[in-house]
Protein backbone atom coordinates (compact mmCIF):
# COMPACT_ATOMS: atom_id res chain seq x y z
CA UNK A 1 0.00 0.00 0.00
CA UNK A 2 2.85 2.34 0.90
CA UNK A 3 4.65 1.63 -2.40
CA UNK A 4 1.46 2.33 -4.35
CA UNK A 5 1.08 5.69 -2.62
CA UNK A 6 4.72 6.64 -3.38
CA UNK A 7 4.26 5.64 -7.04
CA UNK A 8 1.17 7.83 -7.34
CA UNK A 9 3.04 10.76 -5.75
CA UNK A 10 5.91 10.46 -8.26
CA UNK A 11 3.59 10.00 -11.23
CA UNK A 12 1.45 13.05 -10.49
CA UNK A 13 4.24 15.65 -10.95
CA UNK A 14 5.25 13.93 -14.19
CA UNK A 15 1.67 14.02 -15.47
CA UNK A 16 1.38 17.66 -14.43
CA UNK A 17 4.61 18.50 -16.31
CA UNK A 18 3.37 16.71 -19.43
CA UNK A 19 0.05 18.55 -19.25
CA UNK A 20 1.89 21.85 -18.80
CA UNK A 21 4.12 21.01 -21.78
CA UNK A 22 1.05 20.23 -23.89
CA UNK A 23 -0.56 23.56 -23.01
CA UNK A 24 2.62 25.49 -23.79
CA UNK A 25 3.08 23.70 -27.14
CA UNK A 26 -0.52 24.39 -28.17
CA UNK A 27 -0.09 28.08 -27.36
CA UNK A 28 3.19 28.21 -29.28
CA UNK A 29 1.64 26.55 -32.35
CA UNK A 30 -1.34 28.92 -32.27
CA UNK A 31 1.04 31.88 -32.00
CA UNK A 32 3.02 30.58 -34.98
CA UNK A 33 -0.14 30.17 -37.08
CA UNK A 34 -1.26 33.70 -36.22
CA UNK A 35 2.23 34.96 -37.05
CA UNK A 36 2.18 33.22 -40.45
CA UNK A 37 -1.22 34.74 -41.27
CA UNK A 38 0.11 38.18 -40.37
CA UNK A 39 3.31 37.39 -42.26
CA UNK A 40 1.43 36.85 -45.51
CA UNK A 41 0.31 40.49 -45.31
CA UNK A 42 3.90 41.76 -45.51
CA UNK A 43 5.52 38.99 -47.57
CA UNK A 44 5.13 40.79 -50.89
CA UNK A 45 6.87 44.02 -49.75
CA UNK A 46 9.47 41.89 -47.94
CA UNK A 47 10.28 40.06 -51.19
CA UNK A 48 10.54 43.38 -53.02
CA UNK A 49 13.08 44.52 -50.41
CA UNK A 50 15.05 41.28 -50.78
CA UNK A 51 15.37 41.59 -54.56
CA UNK A 52 15.99 45.36 -54.50
CA UNK A 53 19.82 44.96 -54.35
CA UNK A 54 19.69 43.17 -57.72
CA UNK A 55 18.70 46.39 -59.45
CA UNK A 56 17.49 45.67 -62.98
CA UNK A 57 18.21 41.93 -62.65
CA UNK A 58 14.78 40.38 -62.11
CA UNK A 59 15.00 36.84 -60.65
CA UNK A 60 13.33 33.97 -62.48
CA UNK A 61 10.80 31.35 -61.41
CA UNK A 62 11.96 28.16 -63.13
CA UNK A 63 8.91 26.05 -62.25
CA UNK A 64 5.20 26.93 -61.91
CA UNK A 65 5.26 26.24 -58.17
CA UNK A 66 8.51 28.06 -57.39
CA UNK A 67 7.01 31.52 -56.85
CA UNK A 68 4.19 30.32 -54.52
CA UNK A 69 6.66 28.11 -52.63
CA UNK A 70 9.01 31.04 -52.06
CA UNK A 71 6.10 33.25 -51.00
CA UNK A 72 4.91 30.81 -48.33
CA UNK A 73 8.45 30.04 -47.12
CA UNK A 74 9.08 33.73 -46.56
CA UNK A 75 5.66 34.05 -44.89
CA UNK A 76 6.54 31.23 -42.49
CA UNK A 77 9.88 32.83 -41.62
CA UNK A 78 8.21 36.19 -41.00
CA UNK A 79 5.53 34.47 -38.94
CA UNK A 80 8.20 32.74 -36.86
CA UNK A 81 9.91 36.07 -36.23
CA UNK A 82 6.59 37.62 -35.17
CA UNK A 83 5.71 34.73 -32.87
CA UNK A 84 9.21 34.15 -31.48
CA UNK A 85 8.90 36.45 -28.41
CA UNK A 86 5.71 34.66 -27.34
CA UNK A 87 7.23 31.23 -28.07
CA UNK A 88 10.34 32.08 -26.05
CA UNK A 89 8.11 33.25 -23.21
CA UNK A 90 6.28 29.91 -23.21
CA UNK A 91 9.60 28.03 -23.14
CA UNK A 92 10.84 30.19 -20.27
CA UNK A 93 7.63 29.75 -18.27
CA UNK A 94 7.82 25.96 -18.71
CA UNK A 95 11.47 25.81 -17.63
CA UNK A 96 11.20 28.48 -14.92
CA UNK A 97 10.38 26.17 -11.95
CA UNK A 98 13.61 24.25 -12.56
CA UNK A 99 15.84 27.32 -12.82
CA UNK A 100 17.79 28.92 -10.02
CA UNK A 101 17.19 32.65 -9.39
CA UNK A 102 20.60 33.43 -10.87
CA UNK A 103 19.82 31.39 -13.99
CA UNK A 104 16.46 33.12 -14.37
CA UNK A 105 18.22 36.48 -14.25
CA UNK A 106 20.63 35.39 -17.00
CA UNK A 107 17.73 34.32 -19.20
CA UNK A 108 15.71 37.49 -18.58
CA UNK A 109 18.71 39.68 -19.46
CA UNK A 110 20.36 37.48 -22.08
CA UNK A 111 17.35 36.65 -24.26
CA UNK A 112 16.46 40.27 -25.17
CA UNK A 113 20.15 41.11 -25.63
CA UNK A 114 20.63 38.15 -27.97
CA UNK A 115 17.51 39.08 -29.94
CA UNK A 116 18.64 42.69 -30.38
CA UNK A 117 22.14 41.57 -31.39
CA UNK A 118 20.76 39.18 -33.99
CA UNK A 119 18.42 41.86 -35.36
CA UNK A 120 21.34 44.30 -35.60
CA UNK A 121 23.31 41.73 -37.60
CA UNK A 122 20.41 41.23 -40.00
CA UNK A 123 20.05 44.98 -40.53
CA UNK A 124 23.80 45.31 -41.09
CA UNK A 125 23.79 42.53 -43.67
CA UNK A 126 20.79 43.98 -45.49
CA UNK A 127 22.11 47.55 -45.59
CA UNK A 128 25.88 47.03 -45.90
CA UNK A 129 26.95 43.48 -46.77
CA UNK A 130 24.52 42.69 -49.57
CA UNK A 131 24.79 46.09 -51.33
CA UNK A 132 28.58 45.72 -51.21
CA UNK A 133 28.79 42.08 -52.32
CA UNK A 134 26.06 41.74 -54.95
CA UNK A 135 27.48 44.23 -57.50
CA UNK A 136 30.75 42.30 -57.53
CA UNK A 137 29.00 38.95 -57.87
CA UNK A 138 26.79 40.27 -60.67
CA UNK A 139 29.81 41.59 -62.56
CA UNK A 140 31.95 38.48 -62.11
CA UNK A 141 32.94 36.98 -65.50
CA UNK A 142 31.12 39.84 -67.21
CA UNK A 143 30.90 39.25 -70.95
CA UNK A 144 31.36 35.51 -70.52
CA UNK A 145 28.26 34.51 -68.57
CA UNK A 146 24.84 36.10 -68.19
CA UNK A 147 23.84 36.47 -64.56
CA UNK A 148 20.25 35.23 -64.07
CA UNK A 149 19.06 33.99 -60.70
CA UNK A 150 16.30 31.65 -59.63
CA UNK A 151 14.09 33.38 -57.06
CA UNK A 152 14.27 30.35 -54.76
CA UNK A 153 18.07 30.14 -54.84
CA UNK A 154 18.47 33.89 -54.53
CA UNK A 155 16.18 34.09 -51.49
CA UNK A 156 18.04 31.14 -49.94
CA UNK A 157 21.36 32.92 -50.57
CA UNK A 158 20.11 36.14 -48.97
CA UNK A 159 18.60 34.23 -46.03
CA UNK A 160 21.93 32.51 -45.37
CA UNK A 161 23.77 35.85 -45.42
CA UNK A 162 21.26 37.38 -43.01
CA UNK A 163 21.41 34.33 -40.73
CA UNK A 164 25.20 34.24 -40.50
CA UNK A 165 25.44 38.00 -40.01
CA UNK A 166 22.94 37.74 -37.16
CA UNK A 167 24.96 34.94 -35.56
CA UNK A 168 28.22 36.89 -35.94
CA UNK A 169 26.66 39.80 -34.07
CA UNK A 170 26.14 37.44 -31.14
CA UNK A 171 29.95 37.34 -30.71
CA UNK A 172 30.13 39.82 -27.80
CA UNK A 173 27.53 37.88 -25.81
CA UNK A 174 29.29 34.58 -26.49
CA UNK A 175 32.59 36.09 -25.37
CA UNK A 176 30.94 37.40 -22.21
CA UNK A 177 29.50 34.03 -21.22
CA UNK A 178 32.75 32.22 -22.07
CA UNK A 179 34.57 34.59 -19.73
CA UNK A 180 31.82 34.22 -17.13
CA UNK A 181 32.22 30.44 -17.21
CA UNK A 182 36.01 30.74 -17.06
CA UNK A 183 36.56 29.03 -20.42
CA UNK A 184 38.54 31.96 -21.86
CA UNK A 185 40.02 34.93 -20.02
CA UNK A 186 39.79 38.54 -21.24
CA UNK A 187 43.57 38.45 -21.66
CA UNK A 188 43.21 35.46 -23.96
CA UNK A 189 40.73 37.34 -26.11
CA UNK A 190 43.06 40.35 -26.20
CA UNK A 191 46.03 38.23 -27.28
CA UNK A 192 44.00 36.85 -30.19
CA UNK A 193 43.26 40.36 -31.46
CA UNK A 194 45.88 40.23 -34.24
CA UNK A 195 44.49 36.98 -35.60
CA UNK A 196 40.98 38.45 -35.54
CA UNK A 197 42.15 41.57 -37.39
CA UNK A 198 43.72 39.44 -40.12
CA UNK A 199 40.59 37.31 -40.35
CA UNK A 200 38.33 40.38 -40.51
CA UNK A 201 40.50 41.91 -43.25
CA UNK A 202 40.43 38.67 -45.25
CA UNK A 203 36.67 38.39 -44.84
CA UNK A 204 36.17 42.01 -45.90
CA UNK A 205 38.38 41.43 -48.96
CA UNK A 206 36.28 38.43 -49.98
CA UNK A 207 32.96 40.21 -49.45
CA UNK A 208 34.08 43.45 -51.13
CA UNK A 209 36.86 42.40 -53.56
CA UNK A 210 37.43 45.88 -54.95
CA UNK A 211 40.22 48.43 -54.73
CA UNK A 212 37.93 50.78 -52.80
CA UNK A 213 39.16 50.86 -49.17
CA UNK A 214 35.94 52.50 -48.00
CA UNK A 215 33.86 49.42 -48.81
CA UNK A 216 36.39 47.18 -47.06
CA UNK A 217 36.31 49.37 -43.96
CA UNK A 218 32.50 49.36 -43.94
CA UNK A 219 32.65 45.59 -43.54
CA UNK A 220 35.81 45.24 -41.44
CA UNK A 221 35.29 47.94 -38.82
CA UNK A 222 31.94 46.64 -37.45
CA UNK A 223 33.41 43.18 -36.92
CA UNK A 224 36.39 44.64 -35.05
CA UNK A 225 34.09 46.80 -32.95
CA UNK A 226 32.09 43.69 -32.06
CA UNK A 227 35.26 41.91 -30.94
CA UNK A 228 36.41 44.88 -28.86
CA UNK A 229 32.96 45.06 -27.29
CA UNK A 230 33.27 41.36 -26.50
CA UNK A 231 36.61 41.96 -24.75
CA UNK A 232 35.05 44.76 -22.71
CA UNK A 233 32.12 42.57 -21.70
CA UNK A 234 34.51 39.72 -20.84
CA UNK A 235 36.36 42.03 -18.44
CA UNK A 236 33.07 42.93 -16.78
CA UNK A 237 32.06 39.27 -16.41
Amino acid sequence: MKRKTETQQTEMPLLEHLEELRRRLIRAVIALLVGVVLGTLVTYPALRMLVAPLGDHVPLAISPTEAPAVFFKVAVVIGLVIAMPFIMYQIFQFARPGLEPRERRYVIIGAPAASLSFAAGVVFAATVLLPAALPFLQGFLFGIVEQRYSIERYVSFVANILLWAGLVFETPLVMYFLAKLGVVTPQGFAKARRVVIIGAAAGAAVITPTTDPVNMLLVMVPFMLLYELGILLARLA
